[in-house]
């Protein structure tokens, strides 16, 4: 079995490498090599896999044409932007010509991205006090946002449903408190806010953006909570795709990399070293003994490492979801990531677990 397993994992090189060539702007042979050597221990066997690695570039390398005009007409609600993705997102958009709505969590409390905001002060770019986990605060804005359109029947044009948050730490280190509070805003908030909206995206035959990620295609350790709601927000935009087609509404996914040190999704090494702290106080006694201190350190300093190694440029993010606000006929799916990552993905999505799992897991 793992002499097959080898074998067969020797064989997707030929389709990795042209996939990979048709991404890139120069030849596989100019680029720097790594090399992945493995055994079978069984088996006695050796073997190698190769990789080459370019420098971040967003891989969605499309034409990105046919707009929809005029921009300057269509309303746009974007959800989380207290700061992140949907702080630059809501800035650019109205730049673009957008009304912008920006629905901020912390409006109420004055935060400094809501401050900025406001500070611009333009007709077109609007803060908004939402709480995506609050349907009473996601009913208040959806009546709040049809009473500021010109022409209500004529709906809004785009919903970006951005707001997240995440954690981190092994199933057996996680409570369940933890997946409930990472669900509730990543993948319930998405539905809640959507189908409190949907109305008037329908009426303007307009646009639902779905921020995931690509731990929403691939899980990893200790990113359970994570990967759960985002493979759920795929699903759900997956559903509503279907279901908006014949209505002519268009649903898209926005899958990021590894953006965590643009974003600031953890809050840094301090926020980081905080919920570690909490979380092991807060571990039955048999856990502690049977994981040990080292291991759960080990981790921590892995996911450290992690948070401070992603890209600090968001653009590929932002040019992603414009598009899909503004072609006439944009993607199913956007992979703003380098490559490595969307190397990563198509393995661990397109062939046997007995691969991938050779490769990055075990």
């Amino acid at each position: 079995m793992h002499a097959e397993a080898t074998r067969r994992s020797l064989t997707i090189l030929p389709f990795v490498a042209t996939m990979l060539t048709a991404r890139l702007s120069r030849p596989l042979s100019q680029l720097p090599r790594k090399t992945l050597n493995f055994s079978d221990r069984e088996n006695g066997t050796r073997g190698s896999l190769l990789f080459y690695s370019a420098p971040f570039v967003p891989v969605g390398h499309r034409t990105y044409a046919a707009s929809v005009n005029p921009v300057g007409s269509k309303a746009v609600l974007i959800t989380g932007c207290d700061s992140g993705f949907g702080f630059s997102l809501a800035k650019h958009l109205h730049s673009e010509g957008f009304l912008v709505f920006a629905g901020c969590l912390m409006k109420d409390k004055g935060s400094d991205g809501v401050k900025e905001l406001d500070s611009m002060k333009s007709d077109r770019l609007r803060t908004v006090q939402l709480n995506v986990c609050k349907s009473e605060e996601v009913d208040k804005a959806a009546e709040v946002i049809r009473s500021s359109l010109e022409d209500p029947e004529k709906g809004l044009w785009g919903l970006v449903n951005n707001a997240g948050i995440s954690t981190f730490g092994d199933v057996e280190f996680t409570s369940m408190e933890t997946y409930k509070e990472v669900a509730e805003v990543n993948l319930w908030g998405t539905v809640r806010v959507t189908k409190a909206f949907l109305p008037l995206i329908r009426r303007a035959k307009g646009r639902v953006v779905n921020i995931s990620s690509m731990m929403g295609r691939m899980a990893n350790v200790a990113r359970s909570p994570y990967c759960i709601t985002k493979f759920g927000v795929e699903a759900f935009s997956d559903c509503l795709r279907y279901e908006m087609h014949p209505l002519g509404v268009k649903v898209s996914v926005v899958e990021p990399g590894n953006f965590i040190a643009a974003t600031s999704l953890y809050g840094g090494t301090e926020r980081i070293q905080a919920i570690a702290n909490k979380m092991w106080e807060e571990l039955p006694e048999v856990v502690r003994q049977d994981y040990g201190r080292k291991y759960f350190d080990e981790k921590v300093a892995r996911m450290e490492s992690y948070c401070t190694s992603g890209s600090t440029d968001t653009s590929p993010v932002i040019k992603a979801v414009t598009h899909a606000l503004t072609a006439a006929t944009p993607y199913t799916r956007y992979h703003p990531m380098d490559y490595y990552w969307w190397l990563r993905m198509q393995i661990m999505t397109h062939f046997p677990g007995a691969i991938s799992d050779r490769i990055y897991i075990h």
